[in-house]
């Protein structure tokens, strides 16, 4: 069921063996009055983090001469980075530090925004497929309000027996990001040939998160299906993944180390209480704090009202 957390099981003579948890996608609206349409994996209702993961939207291919592509007005952030990762089109974002750069398939973009910072990301005219993902990164309680930053890396494609993997956070397949991070963490596009199988050797001390972008997966045992995401907690050596179908099938691949602490998040917010969240909503409404964005042909987002009941914190499953 869509939403909901389904746990597949292999039978090994009388016992039922946990494999790994699946998480379905829900269908939201991104970007208000202009929105597109996203899929979204993280957070769900069974699952708030991996590691410090706690945002997946997975998008396209959508043809951009029927959707209207990506159109996403100055909005706010606090603590918290934003991962933004394509594998068709391209994006062009600017933010209030000043960055004004293109997000293009295979190429990292990593915006900081800890104290608060604020962007848009528009889908430039030459883009006709719009595909790809935005991914969320909450930042630890000493790092929260750190300074505005962004990073951009392009990484070298790392060609193994049976596929290839594009390393953009943290370690894998001998290939190293140099991208600066909070926590440990692992982010990486992976191809495998048709019906191939590979392993990964893994840093035991991270859960993982495998979500399938094409094709049909098979992980630790596992059969995922596509826009599927699939955990795997702590303690594995090595990962490997199964390919079965006929044509290439391709991945991200997320880990970090258990993220222990609560949170509270809310729209593009990240916080510990929910006063630090009503204070950045009225910040970002009188037009302080986040600075301005140019260069957008158009006015900010406005916040949505906040719901009459307390915000819950949330935390890692235990």
């Amino acid at each position: 069921m869509v939403g909901e957390t389904a746990v597949r099981e292999a039978v090994v003579g009388e016992t039922a063996v946990r494999e790994a948890d699946i998480l379905s996608a829900r269908d939201v609206p991104l970007g208000g009055p202009r929105s597109m349409t996203v899929r979204r994996t993280l957070p769900h209702r069974a699952r708030t983090l991996i590691g410090a993961w706690c945002f997946v939207d997975h998008y396209g291919p959508d043809d951009v001469a029927e959707t209207g592509g990506m159109d996403v007005a100055p909005h706010p952030h606090t603590g918290l980075q934003t991962v933004s990762w394509l594998f068709s089109g391209e994006i062009e974002h600017r933010d209030s530090l000043g960055s004004h750069a293109l997000v293009r398939p295979g190429e990292l973009n990593l915006m900081t925004g800890g104290h608060g910072i604020s962007h848009t990301e528009v889908s430039t005219p030459r883009t006709t497929v719009l595909h790809g993902v935005q991914l969320w990164v909450a930042l630890p309680d000493e790092h929260r309000h750190a300074a505005r930053d962004f990073q951009h890396h392009a990484p070298a494609p790392v060609h193994l027996a049976g596929a290839r993997a594009r390393v953009f956070l943290g370690t894998l397949a001998g290939e190293t990001s140099p991208v600066r991070t909070f926590t440990p963490l692992l982010g990486a596009e992976l191809v495998l040939d048709p019906h191939a199988t590979v392993t990964f050797a893994v840093d035991t001390a991270f859960e993982h998160g495998l979500l399938v972008d094409q094709g049909r997966i098979r992980l630790a045992g596992t059969l995922l299906d596509r826009t599927e995401l699939g955990y795997l907690g702590p303690g594995r050596t090595a990962l490997t993944l199964t390919n079965e179908t006929d044509t290439p099938a391709r991945v991200i691949l997320l880990g970090g180390t258990p993220f222990d602490e609560e949170i509270v998040m809310w729209w593009n917010f990240i916080g510990r209480t929910q006063e630090e969240i009503e204070q950045a909503r009225s910040d970002w409404m009188t037009g302080s704090r986040f600075g301005e964005v140019k260069g957008y042909d158009g006015g900010p987002l406005p916040a949505p009202t906040l719901p009459t009941v307390p915000l819950k914190p949330r935390g890692r499953v235990r």
